[in-house]
Parts: structure tokens; C-alpha cells; sequence
């Protein structure tokens, strides 16, 4: 083939994957950006996502086709340590539903954070089983990031687990009484912020977590949209603290882990600004938040972000 053909050959190719994006995007901002999930319900308070709301969101026939997320993380150089090997039993690639094992975290800060769209993280405790569908994460990149808690190396008792393996439960409190919960990376001081789950496990659970049993009080309305959008918000239907979680490595553990779900095709998500660290200086815009393109379940949506993104 001549160099020209071969051009020529990759400029259709292009062509064909922006106009899919397109059509995509156009599908879903037709709807006002705001798709709403069905939600079947089963009599013991179980929810799960409906399948037409995975093909049109979450697609899970699109993946092979870019990469497939789940099996794309480099191996660190040199000898395997004990935490590898204990999260690679049972292979690389990740069945839907399976437990993801210690690869799929094995990668960069920003790789996890778009990885992870789309992925399930369960939490058994209390001896109630719980699940939600990660939509929104953000990045922190450690010593460079001027937004995250490692910056210029800080390492103290309180985020020691940014500096341990990927796949480290990194919890914290703020405010006193909330918690936020954050994957640890590849590189150190890095670590990913899940900030909002589209839920799917016993949302009566959640939802009597989130008001404290009070009478009358409720966040089951628009299919449970209060439950988990927001991370400290999650952290509380997932009965998750720091106590009890901070330092759990995803991979061994069995009260809290991630499974596979559905992988999110890579024209739907969200490039954008983190929220709330005015603080960060130059680091305060730059695009290191990920959420799912007219997912309802989504914290704060960046409109500008989602006009900008590329047709």
C-alpha cells in the first residue's frame, strides 16, 4: 500500500469514528443530557439498571473495538510483590460481574479515573450487600498536583494509603462527620476520587443509611438520583468510614471491592474541571474530572465541558 493509500485509508477511518461519536453525543443531548435509567425492582428493594439503559449509556457492545479497559495495565517492572500476586489469581480479563483483581488497578491516575466509569464497587457490611455503577471520578496526581492531599510529597498518618499499592482504599473525613473514598494508582501520592455512583444494589438500604432512619425522610425520588451523587453521599448509602474501610486493598478484600460492569464508550465521557479547589491555583482548571456523558446520577454537570467536547 503507498504511503498516500495508506493516508487516504486512516482519514476514512477517522472520519467514520467522529461521526459515530456524533451520533452518539447528539443521541444523548437530545434527551437534555439528563437519560434516565429504568429501574427494575425486585420485592426484596434489589434495583438493577435495565439492559436498554446499558446499550445506550453504558455500552457494553463497544468494547474490544478502541480497548478494552479492563486488561490494558502495563505490569510494573521487576519482580512481582505479594500484592500482585495475591490480586492476579483468576487471570487478567474480567468476566461481567467478576472481581476486579489487582491489574486493573495496576495503571496511571488518569487511566484508572476513565477506566472506572462504568465499574461496580459493592461493599458488604453490616451483612447487607450494596452496589452502585461509578459515573463520575476525579484525579489526583500527587506530589505535582497542587489540589491533592500528597502535594510536594506531604505524607502523613492520614494519607499514608496514597502511597501504598493500587487498589488501596484511601478514606478521609471532612467536616467532621463525612467521609470521601479514593483508589490509590499507579505513581506515588496518586489516587482516584469516586464522586458519584448511579446505585443498584438494595437502595432501601442506602436509602435508610442516607437519613439516619429518620421518619418521613427519603431519597428514593427520580429512581434514588440523591442517593449517591456526590461522594460523601456515597460513602454514607455504601455505609463506608474510615474505620472500617481506610487502607482495604479492592482486590482482597471482602467488604468492599469493585466488579466488572459495563465499560463506557469513550465519546460519552466527560472532560473536565475538578470541583470545589479553588485553592489549587493553575491546577483548578485543569480537565481532571471524568463523568458519563446525560447520566442523571452525575454530582454537577459542566455544560461548557459538554458543548466543547468533540463532534
Amino acid at each position: 500500500m503507498t504511503s498516500k493509500r495508506a493516508q487516504r485509508v486512516v482519514k476514512r477511518k477517522s472520519n467514520k469514528k467522529q461521526e459515530s461519536c456524533s451520533l452518539k453525543k447528539a443521541k444523548i443531548m437530545a434527551s437534555n443530557g439528563a437519560v434516565t435509567s429504568k429501574l427494575i425492582s425486585s420485592g426484596d428493594g434489589d434495583s438493577e439498571a435495565s439492559d436498554d439503559y446499558k446499550v445506550e449509556v453504558m455500552d457494553s457492545t463497544t468494547v474490544g473495538q478502541e480497548r478494552d479497559p479492563v486488561t490494558v495495565g502495563k505490569k510494573r517492572q521487576g519482580a512481582a510483590s505479594e500484592e500482585s500476586k495475591a490480586g492476579e489469581v483468576g487471570g487478567g480479563l474480567h468476566a461481567v460481574g467478576e472481581k476486579l483483581a489487582f491489574t486493573f488497578f495496576d495503571r496511571t491516575c488518569q487511566d484508572l479515573a476513565i477506566d472506572l466509569l462504568g465499574q461496580k464497587i459493592v461493599t458488604m457490611i453490616d451483612g447487607k450487600r450494596v452496589s452502585g455503577t461509578i459515573v463520575e471520578t476525579e484525579v489526583y496526581l500527587g506530589g505535582e498536583d497542587k489540589a491533592a492531599h500528597s502535594y510536594q510529597g506531604k505524607r502523613t498518618a492520614r494519607n499514608e494509603a496514597m502511597y501504598m499499592g493500587p487498589g488501596t482504599a484511601y478514606v478521609y473525613n471532612i467536616y467532621g462527620m463525612y467521609c470521601c473514598i479514593n483508589i490509590s494508582s499507579q505513581g506515588d501520592g496518586a489516587a482516584v476520587l469516586v464522586r458519584a455512583l448511579q446505585p443498584t444494589e438494595n437502595l432501601k438500604v442506602m436509602d435508610q443509611r442516607r437519613t439516619l432512619g429518620k421518619p418521613g425522610a427519603s431519597f428514593m425520588k427520580n429512581n434514588g438520583k440523591g442517593l449517591c451523587n456526590g461522594p460523601s453521599k456515597l460513602c454514607q448509602a455504601l455505609g463506608i468510614t474510615k474505620d472500617k474501610v481506610n487502607q482495604t486493598l479492592f482486590y482482597t478484600s471482602d467488604h468492599v471491592w469493585l466488579e466488572r460492569g459495563h465499560d463506557v464508550d469513550p465519546c460519552t465521557v466527560v472532560k473536565c474541571s475538578r470541583i470545589n479547589i479553588d485553592y489549587a491555583e493553575d491546577w483548578k482548571d485543569k480537565p481532571l474530572r471524568f463523568y458519563v456523558l446525560g447520566n442523571q446520577y452525575v454530582s454537577v454537570r459542566n455544560k461548557e465541558a459538554e458543548a466543547n467536547m468533540s463532534s
